[in-house]
């Protein structure tokens, strides 16, 4: 059954009874596992240090919003940068990858994702969105080793990217020793066919199908139709989303994508219900 996810949704700060709201409202709209957290790690991307204290209150700030709202009953996915991303934004990209700060990153990522592994987490979102562009090669090669690391935390890792098409990156993408896939197939739906004959058999793949950007009303109709083509193919290991995170949209347009979200979800899952007890 195909599984309606949201990126991110519009920031709330640190008011706890807003923020509850927001995930209610989420849930509600039809979204089966709430991001959590999804706007700490962007407003702390710039220090670096592991003793950098604001750095450390945004992990912090993330497993108190897994606490609350696991107790609160909500099906989570923490959101955090990518280590690769996080260095990208706060150095100059033009520069050589920062070897020194990025072996200063792991452990605090490898011990954040086991964390949070320890609080009942089964899948987190790691944006990484880089890689819907042209990166040097010291950055790609990177890409491999980091996540050979990461991939010992014992829970289950879905890459997100947005705003673009992997392209050149797609192999190292689908590739990478990570549990899923987000795509943006919104701005760039020419990858959907390439992706599905890379992606590894056992690898879950979320669409981007839900435009993020703009207010206008999903294309229902004609997304369905490359819904039931995905969900022939994939089966259980389709996610629908938008297409980027609606951290950055107004409350009532989010709530509307998120509907539409899990509208086209519904729609596919009811679909292969009937087709499953037409040949039962």
């Amino acid at each position: 059954m195909a599984l309606a996810h949201n990126l991110g949704f519009p920031r709330f700060g640190r008011d706890r009874e807003l923020r509850a709201r927001h995930w209610q409202v989420q849930k509600d709209a039809g979204i089966e596992l709430l991001p959590v957290g999804d706007f700490a790690g962007y407003d702390q991307v710039s220090p670096l240090s592991t003793d950098d204290q604001p750095f450390a209150q945004a992990w912090e700030q993330l497993f108190e919003e897994v606490i609350e709202a696991k107790a609160l009953g909500h099906a989570v996915k923490p959101v955090v940068i990518g280590p690769l991303t996080c260095l990208w934004l706060s150095k100059n990209p033009e520069g050589d990858l920062d070897e020194l700060a990025l072996e200063r990153l792991l452990p605090v990522y490898d011990q954040a994702l086991n964390r949070l592994a320890a609080l009942g987490v089964e899948w987190v979102q790691i944006d990484e969105p880089i890689l819907a562009q042209e990166l040097p090669q010291d950055w790609k090669n990177a890409y491999e080793r980091v996540y050979n690391i990461l991939q010992r935390a014992p829970l289950k890792k879905l890459i997100a990217t947005c705003s673009g098409a992997l392209e050149g990156n797609l192999g190292l993408a689908v590739n990478l020793p990570v549990d899923g896939l987000h795509i943006d197939l919104v701005q760039a739906p020419d990858q959907y066919s390439t992706m599905l004959d890379r992606l590894p058999a056992y690898k879950v793949l979320s669409l981007g199908l839900v435009d993020g950007r703009n207010a206008s009303p999903c294309n229902l109709e004609k997304t369905l139709d490359l819904l039931r083509d995905a969900h022939d193919r994939l089966g259980e290991r389709l996610w629908v989303a938008t297409s980027c995170s609606l951290l950055h949209s107004p409350v009532d347009q989010a709530v509307q994508k998120c509907q539409e979200v899990a509208l086209l979800a519904r729609a596919i899952n009811d679909a292969a219900g009937c087709e499953l007890r037409a040949t039962a």
